[in-house]
């Protein structure tokens, strides 16, 4: 869970982000949709990042701190999460001003479907430390840590692709001292993306993209 340098939130976001068990990403049938009704040396321009589709769901603005970044603060990172909860839930969680808690974005499970919870240029409360909350985008994956029938093709090559495109507009660098998992943020309790994560595969995707 996320923290304001001057706001404490006394909920966990593993409390938070917990949805009830469902059967696996086989057994998910709807999709998002229906469920909801190194940095470059060219000085030469670059072309303009290809975010792949995004939906805007805009989470309650008690639960991230409006900003100007990259103004404000430089974005080098991209942090990685899984939600421990189903993707509808997580919605509700993003959009209820009593959770003091959000992701910039969250990626379903079963046909890769993207919400957009939070502007890139505002801080999102993702990551439990406020200097990492400052310098990352946070993406959050529907699915549980314990659970990799949840980490669908569908899921890493959508997610491969937002982060990818992340990486160019702010020149982060596509490795993974730079794109990490929430369990590598100083100071977290968190495991997530956990064990299953597929890592080798996600960075090829990511390069690829």
């Amino acid at each position: 869970m996320a923290e304001q340098e001057h706001h404490r939130p006394g909920l966990s976001r593993r409390r938070l982000l917990r949805g009830s068990t469902l059967i696996g990403a086989a057994g998910l049938g709807l999709t998002a949709a229906a469920r909801m009704a190194d940095h470059s040396a060219s000085a030469a321009p670059k072309p303009a990042p290809s975010y792949p589709p995004l939906h805007w769901i805009p989470a309650s603005p008690a639960n991230y701190t409006v900003s100007n970044r990259p103004t404000a603060y430089p974005l080098d990172f991209v942090v990685i999460h899984v939600t421990q909860a189903t993707f509808p839930n997580t919605m509700k969680i993003f959009k209820d001003p009593s959770s003091k808690v959000s992701a910039h974005y969250a990626i379903a499970s079963a046909d890769g479907y993207i919400g957009q919870f939070v502007r890139e240029k505002d801080v999102a409360w993702h990551a439990g430390n406020w200097n990492h909350n400052t310098r990352s985008i946070g993406i959050e994956h529907e699915g549980w840590v314990d659970k990799p029938e949840y980490f669908t093709d569908a899921l890493y090559r959508a997610s491969a692709t937002l982060t990818a495109a992340i990486c160019d507009r702010y020149s982060i660098p596509k490795t993974r001292s730079r794109i990490i998992g929430h369990v590598e943020v100083p100071g977290t309790d968190h495991t997530d993306p956990g064990r299953y994560w597929d890592w080798n595969r996600y960075m090829r995707l990511v390069n690829a993209a």
